[in-house]
């Protein structure tokens, strides 16, 4: 069955750093297009960070310069640095991997970033 596991959400000062992480199973990964989503209270989920199979990136703008996104395709896994955290950037975030047709969410880690 596939799954997606994330963990490393916490609570953070403004300026602080967190690594996110997502371990996959049942999947294909190294095929896997990879991808953090976050969503703030009453705010709609948006895309943070994408990563191809051939390892192109995209970001939103405002993590542009502090948020990096990479993968370990031995490990099944994909991670989100994030450095310099400001309190707009606390939301649930959520690791997706997307294959053509099939896509795939894990349950979301918190993070809450504190002025």
């Amino acid at each position: 069955q596939a799954q997606l596991v994330e963990s490393g959400g916490d609570l953070v000062q403004s300026g602080g750093s967190l690594r996110l992480s997502c371990t996959a199973s049942g999947i294909s990964f190294s095929f896997y297009k990879l991808s953090w989503y976050r969503q703030a209270p009453g705010k709609e989920r948006e895309l943070v960070a994408s990563l191809s199979a051939d390892r192109k990136t995209d970001y939103l703008d405002s993590v542009k310069g502090r948020f990096t996104i990479s993968r370990d395709n031995g490990k099944k896994a994909v991670y989100l640095q994030m450095n310099s955290l400001k309190p707009e950037d606390t939301a649930v975030y959520y690791c997706n991997a997307r294959l053509e047709t099939r896509t795939i969410w894990g349950q979301g880690t918190q993070v809450t970033v504190s002025s």
